[in-house]
């Protein structure tokens, strides 16, 4: 049966195809719909765990029991499952376990850029990569053999565009695949280290069989060139490409250059490599990142032209027109509206909780260690509420090694923020070295019952599961304490008053201090709007002071503050600001 099918549900229609029984995963952009998606069939318990690492480790538990399993994160994710992933390439596996990251070029949802096609050379596992909905379907099932045939985890690799867009995919029957039984081996699956220096040659024989499966295999496929492009029987371009950077070759070269395309990313095949080669006049590498395939080319002595990152640039994602400008071709024209459109940057939304508490430290001056999540928008001007963020979970610890450097100076003046589902996923461990270590750091959770920024997932501290089930619910005020945290205390970010007294008795405070600023998101089903806000033209005086708080809702028309009716929430803090009382 054919569909148009998205290409993270294209994965996960692979996974119900290839008899996956068990998915955990955390949720991050852009790899978030592939559990979402896969919680659709009931044959797949899904989960969302605290973290990646966590994740992982369940993923690995349930193929070690004999079930096929599937985890699945953004690229950064991976990063903080890279722990028991490279020993896992080690102990190999049971039942079939494909790792599923998917990452962001371009940076649209993330921090960095970061390639993942170097973990997977780190730790030696097999990495393939779709380029289109329908490999994403096929290329899951094709994962799952090459885990069961080569014991070992695969690593499949998605991107912002293959995720988010769609394409059409003929589905089929969901396969019966029989529970494998588990047998104690303790050679294979304890990895002291007696154990695993005998495990390491045979990681790196299992490399050169799967590259040697890979050419059989139908992953990676050579297509020509039209015969007048071929000249002297070679072509006069080659193109070495995958994911999305095959379509925009394909969509701007058409049959002018022959291609070999890749599905499977690493081991990369030197042997097909060296064929297509022989083939060609010049060799050009198409991918976005690093140069990864245009570095091993390099190494093979092809004896032709290559050419790549001098090309198209080791920054950002490609497109068509990036790449049709590389060739010397005319790009698409856009779409000419006669009008400069502006600039639309991200922020927190009308009536987000995280408002009051923000425009508090902003209005107190103190330094803002940040964190990921929707919060990180408290950096936006006018609130620009936030010094440093870095990665998930190093606010409160790097706040605690920010006061240990600097002394009462630092304490004084300097808190740290976090949201409730970070906290979880890293931001405890942060917790304790404060109470550990007694750093008098005053640190703040912004829970807003949710995670947010990747699309309202369930998390540790919500008291649902992924199905919105009820499930185990973490007490952060229980935690706090039983972790050395004496100062607790739960504030109403729509309270700017309630916000501001609690950061200044905190700071004041000389030892650990945990504020919680408490309320859910206002995008939540279950948060019913008040009725918007008015402006009472009369009484205001242009002052501009509700326009501080940075809300979308507020904006000045005719030298008078005014408050769109379709956005304002009924949340009151800009109301706090106005002295006059006109709203």
């Amino acid at each position: 049966m054919k569909q148009l099918m998205l290409g993270n549900a294209a994965a996960a229609r692979g996974l119900y195809e290839s008899g996956c029984a068990v998915v955990s995963s955390y949720p991050g952009t852009p790899s978030t719909e592939i559990t979402e998606e896969a919680a659709k069939y009931k044959e797949i318990y899904c989960e969302w765990a605290p973290n990646e690492k966590v994740a992982l480790e369940t993923a690995f538990g349930a193929s070690l029991a004999g079930k096929r399993a599937f985890c699945g994160m953004k690229h950064v994710g991976l990063n903080v499952a890279a722990d028991p992933l490279f020993t896992m390439s080690y102990t190999g596996v049971n039942a079939g376990l494909v790792v599923g990251v998917a990452d962001d070029p371009g940076m649209h949802s993330s921090q960095n850029e970061q390639d993942s096609r170097h973990h997977a050379i780190a730790s030696k596992i097999p990495m393939v990569e779709p380029s289109d909905s329908e490999e994403a379907r096929v290329f899951m099932d094709m994962a799952y053999q090459v885990s069961e045939k080569f014991d070992t985890p695969v690593l499949y690799k998605m991107c912002t565009r293959i995720a988010h867009s769609q394409s059409i995919v003929e589905t089929s029957e969901r396969q019966d695949i029989p529970r494998k039984s588990y047998e104690k081996n303790i050679s294979k699956y304890v990895m002291a280290p007696a154990n695993a220096i005998r495990r390491h040659p045979f990681v790196e024989q299992r490399l050169k069989d799967i590259e040697e499966w890979s050419l059989t295999s139908g992953i990676n496929r050579i297509e020509k060139a039209e015969s007048q492009f071929i000249h002297d029987g070679k072509a006069d371009i080659g193109i070495i490409t995958s994911s999305t950077s095959y379509q925009y070759a394909k969509e701007v070269l058409g049959n002018s250059a022959s291609i070999l395309k890749l599905g499977m990313v690493n081991p990369l095949p030197a042997k097909l490599i060296k064929e297509f080669a022989s083939g060609v006049k010049k060799l050009i590498i198409i991918e976005e990142l690093d140069p990864i395939i245009e570095n091993f080319c390099r190494t093979l002595d092809l004896g032709v032209e290559i050419h790549g990152k001098d090309m198209f640039g080791l920054c950002g994602e490609l497109s068509q027109n990036k790449i049709a400008a590389a060739f010397g071709k005319p790009v698409a024209e856009g779409i000419q509206l006669g009008v400069n459109i502006p600039v639309r940057p991200p922020i927190m939304c009308a009536g987000c909780p995280h408002r009051g508490m923000f425009y508090a430290l902003s209005k107190l001056k103190v330094t803002v260690w940040g964190d990921i999540g929707c919060y990180t928008l408290g950096s936006v001007a006018p609130l620009s509420a936030m010094d440093v963020t870095l990665c998930m979970g190093a606010s409160f610890s790097g706040l605690h090694g920010w006061n240990k450097a600097g002394g009462a100076d630092n304490e004084k003046k300097s808190v740290a923020v976090i949201g409730d589902s970070t906290f979880v996923h890293s931001g405890m461990t942060g917790l304790a070295t404060i109470a550990y270590n007694q750093s008098a750091s005053t640190v703040i959770v912004l829970d807003n019952s949710i995670t947010g920024m990747t699309g309202h997932q369930q998390n540790p501290t919500t008291g649902k599961n992924l199905y919105g089930d009820p499930a185990g619910r973490i007490d952060l005020e229980a935690l706090a304490r039983a972790m050395g945290i004496e100062h607790v205390r739960v504030v109403d970010p729509y309270n700017i008053e309630e916000c501001e007294k609690a950061v200044k008795e905190e700071l004041a405070f000389e030892g650990p201090s945990l504020i919680i600023s408490r309320r859910p998101c206002v995008l939540l089903k279950s948060v019913k709007p008040l009725p918007a806000l008015k402006v009472d033209a009369e009484k205001c005086r242009s002052c501009k002071m509700c326009m501080k708080i940075g809300c979308p809702a507020i904006s000045m028309k005719g030298g008078k503050a005014c408050i769109d009716a379709t956005l304002c929430v009924g949340c009151g803090v800009c109301s706090q600001l106005c002295k006059f009382g006109a709203l």
